[in-house]
Formats: C-alpha cells, sequence, structure tokens
C-alpha cells in the first residue's frame, strides 16, 4: 500500500499532483497484470482483511475519539465497527454466488445458440471517505470493490488523522490491492481528476454534483452518497412515545452527523409541545446524567460547531422559536439537541442539510399536506414514518421518492447487507451494499456461444430476401 500525501503537509512539500498520476497509473499497470482474481484470491484477501480490522478494533475507537474530542464508543461500535464487520461476513458469504455466469435466454430467433452473462472487474474503482463514518464508509466499498475483483484508490478525510493512521495499518495487509492518499481539498480534487473506472463519493449534494462534473469529462461512472434533508413524519395512530424515541436515536447517534439523520419532523398539530416535552426529557434521561456525561459525541470541530450555532441564531432572528436543555454543563464541542418550531421556508437550516443535533419542527393536520410539502423538495436519502397504518405506509412507498424508507426507526435500514443502499436525484446517484453493489463495481458482460459449424451468418448473406420474409411472418407481428 503507497501513502501518497501526509495529513497536514501542503501538496508542494509532498510527491504533488504529479506523483498522484504516477501512483495511479502504478495500479494500472498491476491491474492489467491480474485482470480478474480468481474467487479464492478474493475471498483471501476479504478474509485478511477481516482479521486486520478485528485486530486493530480498539485502535479504531480510540483514534475517533480523539479525532472529536470525544466520540461515544457506541456510536463507534454500532455505526462503524458492527456494519463493517457485518459487511465483510456477508459478502465472504455470498460472493461465489455472485461471480456465477448468469444464464439468459437466446429466444427463438438466435436459437439454438446460447448466452451467458459475465461479471468482469471493471479495473480501478476511487473511494472518497468523508469524516463522519471513516472506518464504514472506507471498508465497505472497498470490500466490495475487492469482491468484484478491482484495485482500489481510496482519499481518506483530512479531518480524522488519527483513524487515517490506523486504517493505514489495516490496509497495508493488501499493498498490492489498495493504495491510500491523505492530503487537503487540493489533493482531493485532484483525486476526483484521475480516469477511475469508477468513482464512489461520500459527501455533501454540492461538493457531490462537481465530483461527478469532474468525473463526466473522464465518461466515469460514479456512485454519489449525498445526504440531503430527509423527513420523519409523526402520523396520529402512533404512540408518541415511541416515535420520539425512533426519531431521537437517528439526530443522537454521532450528534446527528449522519447523511440519513431526520433532518425535520412533521408532527399533528396541537401534539407539538408534548414532543417536544417528551424528546428533551428522554434525552436528559439517557444522555445528561452526571455519570454518563461524556457519552455525547461531539461536533468534529469548531467550523462545524459554529456552522450549527449559525443556523440557530438565523432561525431566531427569522421568528423561530428554539427549545433545548437548560443548565446543563458541556464539555468542549458537545451540543445539546436543540428543537425548533414556528419555522419558516426561509431559515437556513430549512435549506441546507443540518447534519447536527438540530431538529425543526413542523405541524400538520392533513397528511396530504405533508405528502405535498415532501414532493416539493429535492428528493432525500431517507424518509421515516412512524406509523402502523398499513394504508399509510403503502402511500409512502408508492407515492413519494427517497434513497430508503424506515416505518418506525430511523437510521437501520442502512445495517441491511442484502438491500441496496443509495440515493435519489439531489441525494445520489447508484447503489452499493447487496449483491447491487457487486454489480455497481462489475461489467456485465453479455457473451453469445454459436458453434462454427451453425451456417447462420452465410444463410443470412445469400438468401437476404427470403430471411427477410421468413423473419417478418415469425417475428414482425
Amino acid at each position: 500500500m503507497k501513502k501518497i500525501v501526509n495529513v497536514g503537509v501542503s501538496k508542494e512539500e509532498n510527491f504533488g499532483i504529479k506523483r498522484l498520476h504516477k501512483v495511479f497509473d502504478d495500479i494500472r499497470s498491476r491491474y492489467q497484470s491480474k485482470p480478474c482474481p480468481t474467487y479464492s484470491d478474493r475471498i483471501k484477501n476479504l478474509k485478511r482483511l477481516k482479521r486486520a480490522l478485528l485486530e486493530q478494533q480498539m485502535y479504531l475507537i480510540e483514534s475517533l475519539e480523539r479525532d472529536y474530542g470525544f466520540r461515544s464508543r457506541f456510536d463507534t461500535l454500532i455505526c462503524d465497527i458492527l456494519p463493517t464487520v457485518n459487511h465483510i461476513n456477508y459478502t465472504i458469504s455470498h460472493l461465489r454466488c455472485w461471480m456465477k455466469p448468469s444464464a439468459r435466454s437466446v429466444g427463438l430467433l438466435l436459437f439454438p445458440s446460447r448466452t451467458k452473462v459475465y461479471y468482469q472487474p471493471l479495473g480501478i474503482v476511487g473511494v472518497i471517505v468523508p469524516w463522519n463514518f471513516p472506518i464504514v464508509l472506507s471498508v465497505i466499498p472497498i470490500v466490495t470493490a475487492i469482491a468484484s475483483g478491482n484495485q482500489v484508490m481510496v482519499k481518506l478525510s483530512e479531518h480524522t488523522p488519527n483513524t487515517n493512521s490506523v486504517l493505514n495499518k489495516i490496509f497495508s495487509i493488501l499493498n498490492s490491492d489498495i493504495s491510500i492518499i491523505e492530503g487537503g481539498s487540493e489533493i482531493a480534487s485532484s483525486f476526483s481528476q484521475l480516469p477511475f473506472d469508477h468513482l464512489i463519493f461520500t459527501g455533501s449534494t454540492h461538493v457531490g454534483r462537481t465530483v461527478a462534473q469532474v468525473a463526466a469529462k473522464n465518461l466515469t461512472p460514479v456512485t454519489l452518497e449525498l445526504g440531503g434533508k430527509s423527513p420523519a413524519i409523526v402520523a396520529y395512530d402512533v404512540n408518541l412515545k415511541s416515535a420520539v424515541d425512533a426519531i431521537m436515536l437517528g439526530k443522537s447517534i454521532n450528534a446527528g452527523q449522519i447523511c440519513v439523520a431526520p433532518d425535520y419532523v412533521f408532527v399533528p398539530e396541537g401534539k407539538e409541545q408534548e414532543f417536544i416535552h417528551l424528546y428533551l426529557k428522554r434525552f436528559n434521561d439517557v444522555f445528561s446524567k452526571k455519570k454518563r456525561k461524556k457519552e455525547m459525541t461531539h461536533i468534529i470541530n469548531t467550523n462545524h460547531y459554529k456552522r450549527l450555532e449559525n443556523y440557530l441564531s438565523d432561525a431566531k432572528a427569522k421568528g423561530g422559536n428554539i427549545h433545548t436543555l437548560k443548565g446543563i454543563e458541556i464539555e468542549g464541542l458537545q451540543m445539546m439537541p436543540h428543537l425548533v418550531t414556528n419555522i419558516t421556508n426561509d431559515m437556513i437550516l430549512m435549506k441546507e442539510e443540518i447534519f447536527g443535533p438540530i431538529l425543526p419542527i413542523l405541524n400538520y393536520q392533513n397528511i396530504k399536506q405533508v405528502f405535498e410539502y415532501i414532493s416539493s423538495r429535492p428528493r432525500p436519502l431517507a424518509l421515516y414514518l412512524m406509523s402502523n397504518d398499513k394504508m399509510l405506509q403503502r402511500k409512502v412507498i408508492e407515492e413519494t421518492h427517497s434513497g430508503g424508507v424506515c416505518f418506525n426507526e430511523t437510521l437501520l435500514h442502512f445495517a441491511i447487507d442484502d438491500s441496496p443502499f443509495g440515493g435519489v436525484g439531489n441525494s445520489g446517484v447508484g447503489h452499493y451494499h447487496g449483491v447491487e453493489g457487486f454489480k455497481e463495481f462489475s461489467k456485465a458482460k453479455t457473451v453469445l456461444f454459436t458453434p462454427s459449424w451453425l451456417p447462420r451468418s452465410r444463410i443470412m448473406l445469400r438468401w437476404r430476401c427470403i430471411v427477410q420474409k421468413i423473419l417478418a411472418i415469425l417475428f414482425i407481428r
């Protein structure tokens, strides 16, 4: 594994952009020397990666704590370590089936030929990793790319240097398959300009749009996991306490710094204050006891903390009412939940993805209002409905667009290994997880087998008029 740029060191003081291209060329040569790794090679690599990950598990947890100032070990275990290990196990158990060529029908027209679809490695897959979940959002794409037989080039976030150091040790055991790049925004920009065979980016919609535009110059296909403003709906029929717990889980894990965190919630008119009271009380019971105070993950850095404070100041200046816990001591960049009512659409927090423990609350009289509001806005990465009403659930599935849907839960659909995960519209392009991820990083190649004794081509060339009449009678009807 080649580490190209050290965190905190300028581009000029390192190998530079030319060196980045040189490494890419080296990776291309490695791929061309072995363009289709065997099943046993792929499984061996996945097992080695898993073993290294488990050996470094505690170091990963500790390094994320240092990168965040403090990060709950629960958050790291549930959202980084557990889904990563599960995904490796799932991939190992299904890879043989995925790699098997798929027999297809040629139809009567091409009988007695036969055809199969082969899944061929694309070549070099680029992975751009965000800071919020640097373990799971680096390892899962890497695992899927290796399972598909590709070489991988990974750009780690400059905001998680301690975690990057541990990840470097883990990935070093596959130094002929994985190359790691570190550095700031200039390196990231140059990285996205490389002529990858596929590029996966996880981050904001704004940056994702730029990545897609740059990749398009090379005709590089992209998978974009972008987020957006994921709504939660509390229906009239649901138990409010259960709804609060589900929404609070999605908004408190990693301090709400999650692409699929609920970004705003619809509550039935007249139940707003009850929702707020239950939410703050429940949060206080779970997180704010003195002996458990430090279980609150910090905001990643001062810039993001100030950004969230600006959202609150803007909302207050525009007439919003802010509800939070008072008189509770916090440490460092911890932030208490802030529930905002009297919302207007010109508030920044209703225009931008929040990515923190701020939750705008809107009310509704009729569920039709909710559907109209959601449908008039960019399509989100997730949509959450708190309801047991089967007709309403069906309505959400059929009449709204989002990357995924959860009923009476938030976040947890990301952990389903056997289902695709991805956005739609402004929230993303493409999928990974499950067999869909394997296919995303593979070329589905159709292969037609025709026996050499079959004179079909000669007949079609010599007796074109007769062939034309026969084909018209048999097929064009």
